[in-house]
């Protein structure tokens, strides 16, 4: 269509200025402290876009989504791998470099680029276009550079070469195409069946979310006479809200809608988590357990009111929540509805009395010297930035997000103190004193 066409122009051009800084960045030297400062400047600009580019432009979320994206060996190599480290450093957790482009040099441009890109092998795929190609293909030769070979296949070709890939050390991802009535599930058990424990992954293209779901559901097992897959459904920092069951069904009918949806024993259907409550959940990501006999759904907990998960109104089906979580709900009632002489509520109105809070608790934080000292004083700098996170409308998962994002980063700052702002801190200080 038109729009798609428009769209497919829009995505290629912020793909090509965030090229063009990563080269111009390649191209600064660092003779001087001028020029480093330069190349730094450039640096940070091409992770701004290359952040914003996955977000707005392809719709990703990288602190929950393991993004692998797929970079030209010519485009790594002409920005001296600065293109590879800038999506990284924006979140994406691999880079694929694929060795089937003859146009682009094809595996020996490949290779270049894994080695100009200069990063940790673990982070690093080898794509493939063909079982034969990467049969072809010196196994030492790539084992040194990349953690991870991708291989695009069709199912039989890939399990009469299982046996052989299992030995090499290599771990590999299995790429099926899928079309409208393709047998892809059928083709994914094999492969699941044949694979050895944490050897492997299995990639479905444009899978339909019936397609993804089944496909999901076929490489887990279950000891239930029902059929049920035991599902816990937890927070994005990983609190546990409750345990449900899921069915097939209920798999593909949470893809298809990026809802939370289980299977109900006692209504003996689908439930459609907040349906009837209103307080619903969106659906981050599904994880299998290690014995793959049990399901994760990572949600956001909603709901106009409350955020209630549980029946009885509260966040999680063990009562209230302790701790941070506590805390945090806590400070956000205190926003709405603080009783008179809250302190609380006088930190949220007064912005000069709540930031030489945070800088005070943080010095005496630093100056802790011993182990109950340190834990008193942590509990203070967590109470003040949480009371300055709830008035900025920030959650804990909006931080935890942000940890998450900061984990796929390959670039490191040197980390110096500030000077400018140990001054502005020392000038608080100073006044209160």
């Amino acid at each position: 269509t038109s729009g798609g066409a428009s769209s497919s122009i829009k995505i290629n051009a912020a793909y090509q200025e965030i090229l063009a800084k990563t080269i111009l960045q390649s191209q600064t030297p660092e003779s001087d402290k001028e020029s480093k400062q330069l190349r730094k400047k450039y640096m940070k600009q091409s992770v701004a876009m290359t952040s914003s580019f996955l977000s707005a432009s392809l719709g990703l979320d990288v602190s929950i989504v393991d993004v692998e994206m797929v970079l030209s060996a010519k485009d790594v190599v002409d920005s001296d791998g600065c293109l590879a480290c800038c999506f990284l450093d924006a979140g994406c957790a691999y880079i694929v470099i694929d060795t089937s482009n003859d146009d682009d040099g094809g595996l020996e441009k490949a290779v270049e680029a894994v080695d100009t890109a200069r990063l940790p092998k673990e982070r690093l795929i080898l794509h493939f276009d063909s079982v034969n190609s990467l049969v072809e293909s010196s196994c030492d030769e790539i084992d040194s550079r990349v953690a991870t070979v991708s291989v695009a296949a069709d199912g039989e070709d890939a399990l009469a070469r299982m046996d052989e890939w299992n030995t090499k050390g290599l771990k590999w991802t299995i790429q099926l195409t899928c079309s409208v009535g393709d047998d892809v599930v059928e083709k994914v058990a094999a492969i699941s069946k044949a694979c050895k424990e944490n050897a492997g992954s299995i990639t479905l293209v444009d899978p339909t979310a019936e397609q993804l779901g089944l496909s999901y559901a076929t490489c887990m097992k279950t000891d239930r006479g029902d059929g049920l897959y035991t599902t816990v459904v937890s927070t994005r920092s990983g609190e546990a809200l409750g345990l449900v069951y899921s069915s097939k069904e209920s798999i593909v009918a949470a893809l298809q809608s990026g809802r939370g949806v289980y299977y109900s024993r006692s209504r003996n259907g689908l439930w459609r988590k907040g349906d009837t409550s209103g307080h619903f959940q969106t659906l981050h990501r599904l994880d299998v357990d290690c014995d793959g006999d049990a399901l994760r759904f990572t949600v956001t907990q909603r709901g106009d009111d409350i955020r209630a998960f549980c029946h009885l109104n509260t966040l999680t089906c063990w009562g209230e929540p302790r701790g941070l979580r506590h805390l945090e709900g806590t400070l956000q009632q205190r926003l709405k509805d603080a009783p008179v002489g809250s302190y609380t509520k006088r930190l949220f109105e007064d912005e000069i009395l709540l930031r030489d809070k945070l800088v005070e608790e943080a010095q005496e934080l630093s100056e802790a010297d011993t182990k109950q000292h340190v834990a008193e004083e942590l509990a203070d700098v967590l109470y003040f930035a949480m009371v300055r996170a709830a008035k900025a409308g920030v959650s804990i998962d909006d931080a935890v997000e942000e940890l998450d994002r900061r984990t796929r980063k390959v670039t490191r700052r040197q980390g110096d103190s500030k000077v400018e702002r140990i001054k502005a801190g020392d000038k608080i200080l100073g006044k209160k004193g």
